[in-house]
């Protein structure tokens, strides 16, 4: 059986760091992807410019399924103590579906991954139609929880807690 022609939606991104995070991301799903079992790939950017990379994992019981980003954040910080300064996710189509890989925003868990691991980092989403670029992850999660477990750089008395 042939593999269909996805296009990259890399180049939907004009900053050029975005458009290497979301074609590394896309590489990797386009490589690896399994309908069922993995369907979508991550990218994290360290300090350094070093990318690492994480597959969404299926499992048979939902709640067992892993994250792309999660599994990327844990690459990172195998190899890494640079700080994360950037993340990415695409998502490959289903073979019942347009041939249109997506780059997609984190989850609400990942977004609280995130915004924990990358200090003052940014996510690569759709921005508009047929555009996609950074926001900041602290935007994609306005209310987050700050708790007293980590202490943190920065105090931020008004949220709570220290951060």
């Amino acid at each position: 059986m042939s593999r269909r022609t996805v296009p990259d939606p890399s180049v939907l991104c004009e900053d050029p760091v975005a458009r290497r995070l979301v074609a590394a991301a896309f590489s990797a799903i386009e490589e690896r992807y399994e309908e069922g079992r993995h369907q979508i790939a991550a990218a994290v950017l360290d300090a350094d410019g070093q990318v690492y990379l994480g597959l969404h994992l299926e499992g048979m019981v939902g709640r067992a399924s892993a994250c792309a980003e999660s599994g990327a954040l844990s690459a990172a910080r195998m190899v890494t103590r640079a700080p994360l300064t950037a993340a990415a996710a695409v998502r490959y189509p289903k073979p019942s579906e347009d041939p249109v890989a997506r780059i997609v925003p984190p989850c609400g868990v990942c977004r609280e991954l995130l915004s924990d691991h990358l200090t003052d980092g940014r996510a690569v989403v759709a921005t508009a139609p047929g555009a996609a670029g950074f926001v900041p992850v602290d935007t994609l999660l306005p209310h987050k929880y700050i708790g007293t477990k980590w202490t943190t750089l920065s105090p931020n008395p008004d949220l709570g807690g220290t951060r």
